[in-house]
């Protein structure tokens, strides 16, 4: 799955991908830093299964009984106002953020950059206005491409009869939206009672705006929040979108100290320990500043962001499949190799299918671990199932 860091040029979306990722992005204190997509791998924290089974587990990614599983972060170049129309890097970006599912928009808490992203006194801009100008020049881009050819697909509706679901699904078909997307938006704005050559510029602009915000669901990462005089921002914002504090620059620099077994340090956690005496007096400083933040926002908020955008809005559950459930191994021996994120409702024969496309065409039947029993190819999976699969192509 593929996560998209969206925002105005210099609000610390490269500072976000390099913190969450351990991949270097350039960073620097102007517009346009980023003009390629940064793209890295980020985790995301969910329990083991090693914790239902009560086993000692030595895996890369299970830490103490919790789970890290990898993710695609998108950092791409920053929007600002016009993008749509091909201002700035607006047509990349737009082109860029469609391959995510869900949108971590990072905004500057502070107000301590402008509308362009220009460095300005901390304060004295909103970042209420940069949500409202991100989403709506997506939101305008999203109206150029159902707008393109709309008369001559209309006329052709009226002509063949054809169905609007189908002809509006194939206009998105690049953003990887359903049918049965566009058919829930037409029903919740009552659109499907209407001819669409009758929809008025009204009626395109609310469908696209409910369209994107069913299909690329947005976390508000409410990035320099420890710069806030106070953070009643925080609530304003979350009047409009879910939000969270959040301090990217201080989950870089501690997962750096970290990486130089300067301190120990769990992603997500809200504290952090020193380890030994030898710190510099440069490197005592800047680890009481990280404490700082920690104490004023609750943690730096990054590992917070990724897994709300993955659990709470895609409502992902993870799966574990094995090719041997008793001993919860692959044919190597490893124990719980793999962990699959899948949406909510997926069933056996969609896990097949992440493993390979094989498994789900000769599918037979899985074995759950935990219980034991065989369930068929329909069976809903659950958050944490360990399956075996079974199929005629079993591979090896």
């Amino acid at each position: 799955m593929q996560i998209g860091l969206l925002g105005k040029t210099n609000v610390g979306k490269s500072t976000f991908f390099s913190a969450a990722t351990q991949t270097t992005a350039q960073i620097g204190n102007y517009p346009f830093t980023t003009i390629e997509p940064n793209v890295g791998i980020a985790y995301v924290k969910t329990e083991c299964a090693c914790k239902h089974f009560g086993i000692n587990h030595v895996h890369q990614l299970c830490v103490q009984g919790t789970r890290y599983i990898p993710v695609k972060l998108i950092d791409v170049a920053g929007l600002v106002p016009g993008a749509h129309e091909g201002k700035g890097l607006g047509n990349k970006f737009l082109d860029d953020a469609r391959q995510a599912e869900v949108l971590i928009h990072v905004v500057d808490a502070s107000g301590s950059t402008d509308i362009q992203g220009q460095p300005v006194p901390a304060g004295t801009h909103s970042p209420l206005e940069d949500v409202k100008f991100v989403e709506e020049e997506f939101d305008q881009w999203m109206k150029q491409i159902l707008q393109r050819e709309w008369h001559k697909l209309t006329r052709e509706l009226e002509s063949k009869s054809g169905k609007i679901i189908h002809a509006i699904t194939q206009r998105f078909s690049g953003l990887g939206i359903i049918e049965y997307d566009i058919e829930t938006v037409l029903h919740h704005l009552n659109l499907q009672i209407k001819k669409p050559l009758d929809w008025t510029e009204s009626d395109i602009l609310s469908f696209v705006k409910e369209l994107r915000k069913r299909t690329r669901p947005i976390i508000i990462a409410a990035n320099k929040s420890d710069l806030c005089h106070d953070l009643s921002i925080l609530d304003e914002l979350k009047k409009i979108h879910n939000t969270i504090a959040c301090s990217a620059e201080t989950e870089l620099l501690l997962r750096k100290a970290a990486k130089g077994g300067l301190i120990d340090y769990i992603p997500g956690e809200k504290d952090f320990k020193i380890k030994g005496t030898n710190l510099s007096t440069q490197q005592q400083k800047a680890l009481d500043l990280a404490q700082n933040v920690l104490s004023k926002i609750g943690g730096t908020g990054v590992q917070q962001i990724l897994d709300y955008a993955c659990f709470d809005l895609l409502k992902l559950i993870t799966v574990f499949p094995v090719e041997d459930e008793s001993k919860l191994s692959n044919k190597n021996g490893e124990i719980l190799p793999d962990a699959r994120l899948l949406p909510v409702g997926s069933t056996t024969k969609d896990l097949a299918r992440t493993v390979h496309e094989d498994l789900a065409k000769g599918f037979l039947y899985a074995v759950d671990a935990k219980t034991k029993q065989r369930v068929g190819a329909e069976h809903q999976l659950k958050n944490g199932d360990v399956l075996k699969i079974m199929s005629t192509l079993n591979r090896g």
